[in-house]
């Protein structure tokens, strides 16, 4: 993950608002955490805009990453609202994320299947990455796609299963591999085939087999709906690409590294934000404790394809079904504050 600068906003240690004739009833100084009753880490300490209550955004379930921008209101004075599901309907999923095959109990999957079948043995023994393997039910793949059009919905944002390169933004010329520090692995022509073959079966409306569940302790949160080989492809980090230098004072907490660059004027980061798939909601884990670091069942990592930076997220072991999806933020930045995770 790219590190990032806080925001500060609503904070005891940056108040938005003049204090009132009365210093007496207005003292900054006096506010603790309504969580841990503490005062201190006042970067941290945000301010409710409704009630004045504080609360550190690593004491709050779940927690925050970084100070938000914008009005803030306390789990008291915040309505108690659950996410709104996204209706279990076939025509508005197929519409919602731009199905191009009918879901049919009998489409492209069953045939996919019989055809890679035969290969999972081989791959394994080359530690090649393998295709994500869909349900074979075709309503439970609609349940599936359904709770990440919630997601989706929840955090006002729009399926995209691309890097998206928007004017303003980094060009896709700068997303040039070959600018990596130190240098970037190639995918190899098998694993692009595999990735494409993830795509493709996304395109028709066979998703991975990830259920996407709302924790009141973690928020969004994105478990296993059917066993996961070691090896596999689960999904690719995707978003609009801006510049590092551009985000470096964003308060976005899933913003992913693309491209170190040596001139860090060439830095890339990923911003799902707007335009995301599944990998926003997947959870970081704790790498500050071994129960936290024993989490881990995915790695990120960077390929160069064609010439282009990718992340993909790939199980790095064998992941049961019902199983909760994690990785390291940090992966060798070790910049990101992980030490709050749940």
């Amino acid at each position: 993950m790219a590190p990032k600068t806080p925001f500060r906003r609503r904070t005891r240690a940056s108040p938005l608002r003049s204090p009132p004739a009365d210093a007496k009833a207005y003292r900054y100084d006096a506010t603790v955490c309504e969580e841990c009753h503490s005062g201190d880490d006042d970067d941290e300490l945000l301010l409710c805009d409704k009630c004045d209550r504080g609360f550190h955004t690593f004491c709050l379930r779940p927690i925050l990453a970084c100070v938000p921008k914008g009005l803030w209101f306390c789990p008291l004075c915040a309505a108690d609202k659950k996410p709104k599901q996204f209706p279990l309907i076939q025509t508005k999923i197929v519409d919602f994320f731009r199905i191009q095959w009918s879901l049919e109990p009998d489409d492209l999957g069953s045939r996919k299947r019989k055809k890679r079948s035969g290969g999972l043995a081989v791959a394994k023994k080359k530690r090649k990455l393998l295709p994500f393997n869909p349900s074979e039910d075709p309503g439970r793949r609609l349940e599936q796609m359904a709770s990440l059009a919630t997601a989706l919905t929840a955090t006002g944002a729009v399926f995209s299963n691309e890097l998206t390169y928007r004017p303003g933004m980094a060009p896709r010329l700068a997303n040039c591999a070959c600018y990596e520090k130190g240098g970037m692995q190639v995918l190899s022509k098998e694993d692009t085939e595999t990735l494409n073959l993830c795509k493709k079966m996304m395109e028709n409306g066979e998703c991975p087999p990830l259920m996407v569940v709302y924790d009141p302790l973690e928020g969004f949160t994105v478990e296993a709906d059917r066993f996961i080989r070691d090896l596999t492809i689960v999904t690719e980090y995707v978003g609009d690409v801006d510049y590092l230098k551009n985000r470096e004072h964003d308060d976005g907490d899933s913003m992913m590294t693309l491209l170190s660059a040596n001139d860090p004027s060439k830095s890339l980061v990923i911003c799902p934000d707007q335009l995301s798939n599944i990998a926003r909601f997947i959870n970081g884990i704790n790498n500050h404790t071994r129960d936290g670091k024993k989490k881990q069942n995915l790695k990120c990592v960077r390929f160069s394809m064609n010439g282009e930076s990718r992340v993909l997220l790939i199980a790095n072991r064998d992941i049961t079904k019902g199983e909760r999806l994690y990785y390291d933020y940090n992966g060798s930045e070790q910049e990101y504050p992980t030490e709050h995770f749940v």
